[in-house]
């Protein structure tokens, strides 16, 4: 199989996993990223300055490090964290150098590609919006409704999602983003934070109307987790079926090709089966769950099905 131009979306380690599972499968490889990041190293960087949140941007340009000395020592590097009484505490060296980059006046992807080089990265890194973002969702809960915002507001909120939205409504894709879905072969969507890693990707029009017409094969992979039941709450996207439902409802004209999921969080196969050929797809369940009881996936399990996936499509 010759290398397949593949566009994974996504953010934190969802995406991080997806694309060291990918860059055993092909080295024509592009990230695009969720770029509304407000915790933590990041959350701090973007108080302080105008700039993108750097954490799932910088996690993806060590997912595709080249893999010799050079790239997996720079790769541990950007990763590391200070530790510290003081103001660095918590910050990744990463992160920083991509602060000090765009904070120079750097083009936010110009700084992305001058890192990428640094670590002789497989394939290329970009945001998915050309301005930093915000997420807020509507939840309905036992004591009534409530509005949420921020990323990681919105990922640990609990309730039944009734809406999510973006601020800015309608932000400008980046021309890159848009270059690298029309030329794609394959996109990929997941896994990771349902609200604030993949469903926000539908939520920039320019990237959405790109998916809907780009006429590469679309892999969805789901989560892992069945986020627990809490007495008098619900935790919206719980499971399989709902996670598609929403994915469904905020691009309905989306066809996606393929929904990969783990064997253990199928409850009812028809049900999902149902739903899959009803979104234009096909469900197909493989085992890539790290180990019993995880919540992360095993890179060279997803990797296996993912070329699995490549190569049935050549065949049929």
């Amino acid at each position: 199989m010759s290398s397949p131009r593949v566009v994974a979306l996504g953010g934190g380690h969802g995406l991080a996993n997806t694309l060291s599972a990918l860059r055993t499968i092909t080295h024509n490889i592009t990230a695009i990223v969720t770029v509304a990041d407000n915790g933590g190293s990041s959350g701090r960087l973007r108080a302080e300055f105008p700039i993108f949140p750097p954490g799932d941007l910088r996690m993806a340009l060590a997912a595709l490090c080249s893999d010799d000395e050079w790239g997996r020592s720079w790769a541990q590097i950007m990763q590391y964290r200070f530790t510290s009484d003081g103001e660095l505490d918590g910050h990744a060296v990463g992160n920083l150098l991509l602060a000090a980059l765009w904070d120079r006046d750097e083009d936010p992807v110009q700084g992305l590609d001058r890192v990428g080089s640094l670590l002789k990265v497989i394939g290329r890194v970009l945001p998915m919006a050309s301005v930093p973002l915000d997420i807020e969702g509507r939840f309905n809960t036992s004591t009534g409704r409530i509005v949420v915002r921020g990323q990681k507001e919105v990922a640990t909120a609990k309730g039944r999602i009734e809406s999510l939205t973006i601020i800015p409504e309608n932000p400008r894709a980046r021309p890159e983003a848009l270059d690298a879905i029309r030329d794609a072969q394959w996109i990929t969507m997941g896994p990771g934070s349902w609200f604030s890693s993949v469903i926000p990707h539908l939520l920039v029009p320019q990237q959405r109307e790109a998916l809907e017409a780009s006429l590469a094969r679309k892999i969805v992979i789901l989560n892992l987790d069945a986020h627990p039941q809490t007495p008098g709450e619900e935790f919206a996207g719980s499971t399989p079926e709902e996670h598609l439902e929403l994915f469904h409802r905020y691009a309905p004209e989306l066809r996606i090709d393929y929904f990969l999921v783990d064997p253990s969080v199928v409850r009812n196969r028809t049900s999902l089966e149902s739903l899959a050929r009803e979104y234009g797809g096909e469900l197909f369940i493989g085992d890539i769950r790290k180990a019993p009881g995880s919540v992360h996936h095993d890179e060279k399990k997803l990797a296996s099905q993912l070329s699995h996936i490549f190569m049935q499509s050549l065949i049929g």
